[in-house]
């Protein structure tokens, strides 16, 4: 891309990677026998470089297609496996991931948001979705191990805690999600016309709206379907192992 550094996109590569290798460890750890594991790692690997390819040959980059081919061909598919997840692997993959890794993964939204901020002052993205404008997401990276350290110390597990700061995270993410969403240079686009978020429509920066952000997504939900799962109720009372 024009006028960002290659240490823009180095950073955001390694980010990439470090948030799909912490991801991969969870199931490893919880979940790797199940079917759900199995695919998912066949198939994150192959989706990072599908969705490699096609920002690499400029297929994202034609904005005024019907329907947008980012949110058709990126973001959707990433959404359609999330529901898939929770309608069909609860049992044997979601309820087996570690709620302590699903929490200290957060830490990568603060490398996510120094790039977002580089990107800006390179004129790639609206001032709105760094933590100098409408997005506030950097606090959630913040406070993960803040978080993880309070939530499990002793051996103990705190949900009021967890259930607390997973929803607060929760809104800051679905927060600079709409206001990114409504920045595209696409047809329905509402904010930053003057600078509009073009990054993610090319490599490596389409791997944010198209990996890093629906394992967010996908972890922040998980946390919270396990905390209030009624197997998981029976474990917090009101402290636990876990």
């Amino acid at each position: 891309m024009e006028n960002v550094p290659a240490y823009v996109s180095i950073v955001f590569i390694l980010t990439t990677f470090l948030t799909v290798g912490i991801f991969l460890y969870a199931i490893k750890r919880g979940a790797f026998d199940s079917a759900a594991a199995k695919i998912l790692l066949f198939l994150l690997p192959f989706w990072l470089l599908f969705q490699a390819v096609l920002s690499i040959s400029g297929f994202y980059s034609k904005t005024d297609s019907i329907p947008p081919r980012l949110p058709f061909f990126a973001v959707l598919p990433a959404l359609l496996l999330i529901i898939a997840l929770f309608a069909f692997a609860r049992k044997n993959f979601i309820s087996q991931l570690s709620l302590k890794i699903l929490t200290i993964i957060h830490v990568i939204r603060i490398p996510v948001e120094m790039v977002l901020l580089w990107l800006f002052q390179a004129k790639q993205v609206p001032q709105l979705m760094t933590f100098e404008g409408r997005n506030f997401d950097v606090l959630s990276g913040l406070t993960a191990p803040i978080v993880f350290w309070l939530a499990f110390r002793r051996g103990q597990t705190n949900r009021s805690l967890l259930v607390l700061w997973n929803f607060l995270a929760l809104g800051l993410l679905v927060n600079i999600v709409v206001n990114a969403f409504f920045s595209f240079p696409f047809p329905f686009q509402q904010f930053a016309f003057e600078q509009p978020n073009r990054a993610v429509l090319y490599f490596p920066f389409v791997w944010l709206p198209s990996v890093v952000v629906p394992i967010v997504l996908f972890c922040h939900l998980a946390s919270i379907w396990r905390l209030f799962s009624k197997d998981s109720k029976k474990t917090f009372q009101p402290f636990s192992t876990y």
